[in-house]
């Protein structure tokens, strides 16, 4: 049987992200975007991947961000993935030779097939919720019924997840793997390690 897998985005704690870890997560999140109340820097980042134990892949999340500014991090922290979560374009996101993750946000018009085809390169696509002024982390979902079932490319579902709605979306959706951020949250940027276990065994035995 498929396995769903799990990410809980905008950790900025260390007992955040072992919890995490300990309920099944098989990726962790950092927000490297000062407008976001989940921002983490480059210092406390290092840290918490640091506390990490081998196979749980660290992603790190930009929003059009510098060349610099995503070098410094590249530099500075083990990371294993960059998700791209503004309007960068498919030159920019594989300019670093990294794997990445192009996110969607699925405003009216959006094309999921053409847009695999121009980020051609990205190990999936990662589908948000649009909100008109806020990039990501919107506590909102989108309709799922929006998602093709023929896209060549693997989908990480993202938007509004909650242990209350997770199981009703990988039903629907089938998505390679599901990401979590305020639904699993005591405040943003604070997890609450109770959702967080409560979340994954909701993964874990969805249909």
């Amino acid at each position: 049987m498929k396995r769903t897998r799990v990410k809980v985005c905008g950790i900025t704690r260390v007992e955040d992200a072992l919890n995490a870890v300990e309920s099944g997560a098989d990726a962790i999140g950092f927000v490297f975007y000062e407008k976001s109340p989940r921002f983490i820097t480059v210092e406390k980042a290092v840290e918490i991947a640091k506390s990490l134990p081998p196979f749980v892949s660290v992603v790190a999340l930009f929003v059009n961000a510098t060349d610099e500014q995503i070098r410094s991090v590249l530099d500075t922290v083990p990371v294993d993935i960059l998700q791209f979560h503004g309007e960068e374009s498919p030159q920019t996101c594989k300019a670093f030779g990294w794997p990445y993750v192009k996110a969607i946000r699925m405003r009216d018009g959006v094309d999921l097939v053409q847009l695999s085809n121009d980020y051609a390169d990205a190990s999936a696509l990662l589908l948000d919720s649009f909100v008109e002024g806020t990039q990501g982390g919107t506590g909102q979902r989108f309709d799922w019924s929006r998602v093709p079932s023929d896209l060549n490319k693997p989908i990480i579902l993202a938007g509004g997840l909650s242990p209350e709605n997770v199981a009703d979306a990988i039903s629907e959706v089938s998505p390679y793997a599901v990401d979590v951020s305020g639904g699993v949250e005591i405040e943003k940027g604070i997890k609450d390690a109770a959702k967080i276990e409560e979340f994954i065994q909701e993964v874990l035995h969805a249909k």
